[in-house]
């Protein structure tokens, strides 16, 4: 199974999450998480982004196989692999 990152943007910028499910007590619990592990595991090819765009609720899903024109967009540049 390939790990999801969430990168949720908001008016004043943007940070990445992700879900992690507590095994005791079935609660999914959210933390957020460095660009820079993203990035790793982007590169590695061993997670997707999920893009929020918090105005609009928009939602766009970016994987290492997306044109590197969307992955440019939506990360930056630091995440073409």
């Amino acid at each position: 199974m390939t790990t999801r990152y969430i990168k949720i943007i908001t008016l004043k910028g943007s940070y990445f999450t992700k879900e992690y499910e507590k095994k005791k007590k079935d609660v999914i619990k959210v933390r957020k998480v460095l660009e820079e592990t993203v990035k790793k595991f982007f590169k590695a090819r061993d997670c997707e982004v999920l893009i929020i765009f918090e105005e609009t609720g928009r939602e766009v899903l970016v994987t290492p196989d997306s044109s590197t024109e969307d992955i440019k967009k939506y990360l930056g540049e630091k995440f073409i692999p």
